[in-house]
Order: structure tokens, then sequence, then C-alpha cells
């Protein structure tokens, strides 16, 4: 396994908010590693797996020749990230519940039981994210989606300190990212 030699474990881009830029020089990996460290905040063991497992599906391959979202996409879903169909309203809880808990956080859905199947029935996957996002806002984190193409809804949570980092490096990667329900 490779390591990324630019890593600065002070430096999440989290300083000099105003100056961020991409280094135009920075390798792919270099920014999915920066991109992993945000999306696994103060847990670089679960970055390290996950980048472990992008340079794995990589195969050797050019990663300036890889798909990186969908690799992205792969290695962090469930882990620290989410892709989850619009309709699968019950999935999309289950999944945000989950990246919550792994920072001892809960979500108030705002019910009793959002396992309920009238609940489910009634909102939508736009609402539950939106709801997160602003139970998240409140203990430091931001819940982001990003553009997938398709019908399905797919983002990770950072820490609002890595906000910044999140706006500079996802698009470097080709990735359209945004905070949830904005």
């Amino acid at each position: 396994m490779t390591f990324p030699d630019e890593f600065d474990p002070d430096d999440n881009y989290t300083d000099d908010a105003e100056a961020a830029e991409v280094d135009n020089d920075a390798g792919v990996e270099v920014l999915v590693w920066q991109l992993l460290l945000a999306i696994n905040p103060g847990d670089e063991d679960a970055a390290l797996q996950q980048f472990g497992a992008f340079q794995e599906a990589l195969g050797g391959g050019d990663p300036e020749e890889a798909d990186v979202v969908a690799l992205l996409r792969d290695v962090t879903d469930w882990k620290s990230g989410f892709h989850v169909e619009e309709t699968e309203t019950g999935t999309l809880i289950d999944c945000l519940t989950q990246l919550a808990a792994r920072f001892n956080l809960d979500i108030d859905w705002d019910v009793e039981d959002p396992t309920d199947e009238a609940f489910l029935a009634g909102t939508t996957a736009s609402e539950l994210l939106e709801t997160a996002y602003d139970q998240l806002r409140l203990d430091g984190y931001t819940l982001w989606t990003w553009e997938t193409g398709s019908d399905a809804f797919a983002g990770w949570m950072t820490l609002t300190s890595d906000n910044e980092a999140v706006r500079v490096l996802a698009p470097a990667l080709g990735i359209d990212a945004r905070p949830a329900g904005r």
C-alpha cells in the first residue's frame, strides 16, 4: 500500500479557509486521502482502511483514468458514507442513524418510531436529509450530499470545521457535493 507523502495530520485545510486551493500537482490519491480524512473525523484508522480499499480497487491502474466517484462510493458506503435510492426512506434513516452513531450522536426524526410504515410513506428522502442536516449541525457536523446522476442520494458527514476542505476537495475529484437539504 502506498501512503500519500504530502499527508500532514495537523492540516486538513482548517487553518486558512480563505486561501484553500487544490495543489494542481497533487495526485488523485492525495486528494482521495484528504477527503477520506475529512469524512472520517478523528478516525484515521477507518480512513486508512478505506484508502487501502480504494487502492486495491484501482488494481494498480492509473487513478487519473479511474471512476473515482464510483470507487469512493463503494469503499465508503455504510462506513463513512451513504448511497441510497430515493424511495428507500427506511434505509436512509438506518444509514444516517448508523453514521451519526459513529460519533455518539442521535438524530431526532421528530417521530416516536422512525421505522413506522405510515411515517415512512408520508416523508421524502429530501425531508429526511434536511432533518438530519439540521440535527447534526447542532453538534458541529455537516451532512453532505453529492450528485449521483440517478434517483439515488449519496453523501457523507464531516465536522463543520472541515466544510471548506470538502468544498475544495470534492470538485477537484469530480464530485458535486453540497450540504444536505440545501
